[in-house]
């Protein structure tokens, strides 16, 4: 295995605020991470580094074998696929489905007058099929509900066929049967050795879908706990992260948390 992301040392500073603290953390390319912690523990900042569009104010970060700093982003961003409340601001509301997930593959929000061939059309149509989206493809994405919201940013982060995924949050919003709907791709996705690398953050455990195999954690901007996830999501672990007694259970891979008592 080749690592696809490597923190080392890194922080990042606004004013006299340490949003992130020495942080030091390596994906491999078959990895599939969650990240866990409570507002303001420095997650979305944390995902804004490894997708190449934030510097840190220290340390050093390598995407993809490229050293951020030293390498031409543009480039980066095609070969990193994200998934963001702040990405799909962007997205035009009028923009059809279907070309919300295909100008991916040019790095462009919207299509204006860029040409694309049946390769590209062939993979959207695949994506948007896989994640449940094929009978959305000429709806204009400003009548989509949140799940289905959620799930055309997830193909469309897809659709590069990046080397590492990142996702944001990506369950955030949504109610029980959308999330359901949601994680049930992600499961299969995690489990295909196709993939790439999976980076997901999230609030709640109940968010991961089965198949993820690391965990971090984060308080305060700094690291508590990192490494394979049936090792470092543990209760204690997680009560270090939040700050309150937590009493974790695991069922059939999918897990449940609440405040011990």
């Amino acid at each position: 295995m080749s690592e696809v992301l490597a923190f080392e040392g890194v922080s990042v500073r606004r004013g006299d605020k340490d949003i992130l603290s020495d942080v030091t953390w390596t994906v491999a390319d078959e990895d599939r991470w969650v990240v866990l912690g409570p507002n303001g523990a420095g997650k979305t900042t944390l995902m804004s580094i490894a997708a190449g569009r934030l510097h840190p104010t220290g340390g050093t970060v390598d995407v993809l074998g490229e050293r951020l700093g030293r390498t031409d982003l543009r480039e980066l961003h095609v070969r990193v696929g994200l998934s963001s409340v702040a990405l799909a601001d962007h997205i035009p509301a009028r923009e059809t489905v279907k070309n919300v997930v295909m100008t991916a593959s040019q790095g462009t929000m919207g299509r204006w007058n860029e040409d694309y061939e049946s390769l590209d059309e062939d993979r959207a149509d695949a994506l948007l099929w896989a994640f449940g989206m094929a009978g959305f493809a000429d709806r204009e994405f400003g009548t989509l509900s949140e799940g289905e919201r959620k799930r055309t940013q997830v193909a469309r982060a897809l659709m590069a066929d990046p080397e590492l995924l990142l996702l944001d949050e990506p369950a955030a919003g949504l109610d029980l049967g959308g999330r359901e709907e949601l994680l049930l791709a992600l499961t299969e996705l995690a489990g295909d050795r196709r993939s790439p690398a999976i980076v997901m953050v999230t609030h709640h455990v109940e968010e991961i879908p089965v198949g993820f195999t690391h965990a971090l954690l984060l308080r305060d901007g700094g690291v508590v706990a990192a490494g394979p996830i049936d090792r470092t999501l543990t209760a204690q672990a997680l009560s270090d992260t939040f700050g309150m007694p937590i009493a974790l259970a695991v069922d059939g891979g999918r897990y449940s948390a609440r405040r011990a008592s």
